[in-house]
């Protein structure tokens, strides 16, 4: 029975090669998108950083990175976290604590911050960490009080060196130091680069926290072993503030380099989220290629039936094909997929989402997963188009692979039913959310209308055949010809719907989504920025330049934006879960800052904005169950837990910032406290050109307020890029799985189309049928690919941005100009091929 089934393998294989080739691509494209996507979310599990300062410092104490909460109850009860936007520390008592614990030969306070000087950014820590960091003096002496140690590259840079003076700009403004020594060049990225040490107090006054520490820098004795220190020092500091954590190993390189758990986020969420889509994508369409290619056998399947074959050597023998052709299309598509997650990796990282250090991690689990998934999809999309046909009678299946089966499966039905009722569903639960819950749930709406379209296919191709094909019986004989095939061959319709309107929904929904925030977020900016000048700076300004503006004759007001982010809870009941949000903080009374941004408040008053006072968007206040008057607890960027009280809801958060408080209350939770931008707004009766002149001594770049609501849009840039590749990657996927139906269906309809020119029909009749088959299978794809998208859109945007969503038309004509043009290209070329190979004889 074995080598009859592997026999009857190879033959289809051999005598339908263009079924096999469409197999063959469709496998290996899944494969490529797959193993690319696992390969990104194994680099994200395994990311790590290689201690370089900490590398001298064999344990390192610093505070937890991340928030804590839990969500649920008794058996649901689940513990979650999400890090911190920007730095948690550390007690600065804690560095005596390490120092008498027993085994630790010393211990010392770590702090990395920023300033700035006339020559360029510089980067201040403190000297205390200088031995366990391998910083090194090659002249001079060690900082005291009012002195600095420059590193090669900084000296230079100010062309200064030792008994010289440098002077630096701290968030709280100016401040000069005699240079006290020159560090060797040797001291790896400490003395390579543009740093500068001070006097361990100092280096904590001048980073905006007196009292705290990034981390505490810990040396055993000789004969302690990291690991034993590493466990009294557990034991010493638990249960002090910010729940310390202590680290050795390759563990230290995390801490010293924060990014790292952004760059985790961004590759688990592109590997394991997109990746998710990904694979259910490359599965339906997958799984319609091979019941495609299984199906267009059915005449072959009942003869083998007729003359004895039994239905389980058919089912043997649709198993061992599978077996022939997945694990070859699926090595075939390893390659690719590697380049594409290279590229990709590659990509984020130019783009500074991902840490230099950081390399991409490459191992057998997601090759073999992607070849795995291919080869279980091809099997069970084979055995279930060949379930039919191998189970009925040989007479009976004779007559079907002759004349389409009108009636399509129950159980089928039921499914498609059923997840079509589910996406409708889904749809109002969306409608009626709000914010994340709304994104969540359009996300649902999008996959379960996919699947709705995968299943009930047939019934759905035919109602489109005869919707669509109406105007096309009033055509010439081959639009005639084209509307009474569709109807007639439905289920080869729907094979070449299918992938249609799923590069039209995903794509729709990516693009869209991102052009319809951008364009509400540009919208708001342009609007609620009324302030005349805008003050900024590469790097930041200090914090006392928006009082040095307001001194500046002709300046009615001015406003200094600290901006950064926070953590708020959203959701409700036991679905909450922390959301970063992002927050301006503003100096000046609330009266000011109406001056120079309108921030559309509907309830409350933004002048009873103040320490403990915060006015927050109303999308976001909506999700997070905030009321005027009532306290709103949430988590500064170090993730210090606050609870102050609302007293404005403003309309205005997507295009300016999702939260707005005093800048006092974020300025001692971030590791770079420099003021954003100042907003001026100039007297009535000002001279703005001679306000400008004047203010551009304070700053770097004085704009007005067109030019910074079209700076601020480069902020989204990798958010757009991001959408765009996922968007591309998804509907250039789904594109070419279309085309390889398209040029499977018509290279299977040679014997069809031979018969229609012994008839008499013309070649230019049959082309033209062909045309306007293509045209009403892009049409139709079009259609139910637009309405998964606006479905999905209308929702989200509405909790994302209150508003619709926004198409440019432009974009949504080259999505569906590029379907139409596959279409035609994917079906002319092979019906020109087919009809030299069955043109009849004179």
């Amino acid at each position: 029975m074995r080598p009859l089934t592997n026999g009857l393998a190879r033959a289809a294989v051999r005598f339908k090669p263009s079924a096999f080739a469409g197999t063959f691509i469709a496998l290996a494209v899944a494969a490529a998108i797959v193993s690319a996507c696992g390969i990104l979310l194994e680099t994200g599990i395994r990311a790590s950083v290689p201690p370089q300062r900490y590398a001298n410092a064999p344990v390192v104490v610093a505070a937890d990175q991340r928030v804590h909460y839990v969500i649920g109850h008794g058996d649901g009860r689940s513990d979650e976290s999400e890090p911190v936007p920007d730095r948690a520390r550390l007690d600065a008592s804690l560095v005596a604590t390490a120092a008498r614990t027993p085994g630790a030969a010393a211990a010392a306070p770590d702090m990395t911050f920023p300033l700035r000087t006339a020559h360029g950014a510089l980067t201040g820590h403190g000297w205390g960490a200088a031995p366990f960091t391998g910083a090194a003096l090659a002249s001079g002496t060690a900082p005291r009080d009012g002195e600095a140690v420059l590193s090669p590259g900084a000296a230079r840079a100010a062309g200064t060196g030792v008994g010289g003076r440098i002077t630096v700009t701290a968030p709280d403004g100016r401040h000069t130091f005699r240079v006290s020594g020159v560090t060797r060049k040797a001291g790896g990225a400490e003395g390579d680069g543009l740093t500068a040490w001070f006097t361990d107090r100092r280096a904590r006054a001048l980073s905006g926290h007196p009292t705290t520490v990034d981390a505490v820098l810990v040396r055993p004795r000789p004969g302690t072993a990291p690991d034993r220190l590493a466990a009294r020092l557990k034991r010493t500091v638990k249960g002090a503030a910010h729940s310390p954590r202590v680290h050795t190993g390759g563990g230290r390189g995390a801490i010293e380099e924060p990014a790292l758990a952004n760059a985790r986020e961004t590759l688990m969420g592109l590997g394991g989220s997109f990746g998710g889509i990904a694979t259910a994508v490359a599965v339906f369409t997958t799984a319609g290629t091979v019941a495609l290619s299984v199906g267009q056998r059915g005449r072959e399947v009942a003869l083998l039936r007729a003359i004895g074959a039994t239905p389980r050597q058919i089912r043997r023998s649709v198993a061992a094909e599978a077996l022939l052709v997945a694990p070859l299309a699926g090595a075939a598509g390893l390659l690719p997929g590697y380049a594409l997650a290279h590229w990709w990796f590659g990509q984020l990282k130019e783009k500074g989402a991902i840490p230099g250090p950081v390399e991409l991690s490459v191992s057998w689990i997601p090759l073999v997963t992607a070849v795995g998934a291919g080869l279980l999809t091809s099997l069970l999309a084979g055995l279930m188009a060949a379930r039919r046909p191998a189970r009925i009678p040989p007479g009976r299946a004779l007559g079907e692979a002759a004349v389409e089966r009108l009636r399509p499966g129950v159980i089928r039905t039921v499914l498609g039913v059923a997840a079509l009722v589910g996406g409708i569903v889904m749809t109002g639960v969306a409608t009626a959310a709000s914010g994340d819950d709304a994104a969540n749930a359009a996300l649902g709406v999008v996959m379960l209308f996919m699947l709705a379209v995968a299943l009930l296919g047939p019934v759905i191709a035919r109602l489109c055949a005869w919707l669509i094909g109406l105007p096309l019986r009033a055509g010439p004989a081959s639009a005639h010809l084209a509307e009474a095939n569709s109807r007639a061959n439905a289920r080869r319709l729907a094979s070449a719907i299918t992938p249609i309107v799923l590069a039209m929904a995903f794509a729709s929904t990516l693009v869209f989504m991102h052009t319809s925030e951008d364009h509400a977020g540009d919208r708001q900016r342009r609007a609620g920025i009324v302030a005349d000048q805008v003050i900024s700076a590469p790097d930041g300004l200090p914090s006392g330049t928006a009082a040095r503006a307001g001194s500046v004759r002709g300046v009615a007001a001015s406003v200094g934006l600290l901006r950064t982010g926070v953590l708020v809870p959203v959701g409700s009941g036991d679905g909450r879960w922390l959301r970063t949000a992002s927050a301006q903080g503003v100096s000046g009374s609330g009266r000011d800052v109406a001056a120079v941004q309108d921030l559309d408040v509907r309830e409350g008053r933004l002048a009873a904005l103040g320490p403990g006072r915060v006015a927050v968007d109303a999308l976001l206040a909506k999700a997070a169950h905030a009321r005027v008057g009532h306290r709103l607890a949430l988590h500064l960027p170090d993730g210090t837990r606050i609870s102050p009280t609302v007293v404005a809801i403003y309309g205005r958060g997507l295009g300016i910032a999702e939260l707005t408080v005093p800048r006092t209350a974020l300025a001692g939770h971030m590791t770079s406290a420099f003021d954003s931008d100042v907003l001026v707004r100039d007297d009535e009766d000002a001279d703005r050109k001679a306000v400008a002149a004047a203010l551009g001594r304070l700053g770097e770049q004085v704009t007005d307020r067109d030019g910074y609501a079209a700076a601020q849009n480069e902020d989204r840039k990798l958010n757009a890029w991001a959408n765009t590749v996922m968007a591309a990657v998804l509907g250039g996927f789904a594109a070419v799985a279309a085309v390889n139906t398209l040029v499977m269906t018509v290279l299977d309809r040679r014997r069809e189309l031979g018969t229609l020119r012994l008839i008499g029909t013309t070649r230019r009749q049959v082309l033209g049928m062909v045309r306007w088959e293509a045209l009403l299978v892009a049409t139709a794809g079009i259609a139910l690919g637009t309405a998964i998208a606006l479905a999905t859109l209308v929702p989200m945007m509405r909790g994302l941005t209150g508003e619709d969503p926004y198409v440019p038309p432009l974009t949504y004509a080259g999505f569906a100009g590029a379907a139409v043009v596959l279409g035609l290209a994917a079906t002319a070329l092979p019906a020109r091929a087919a009809l030299r190979r069955t043109t009849p004889k004179p």
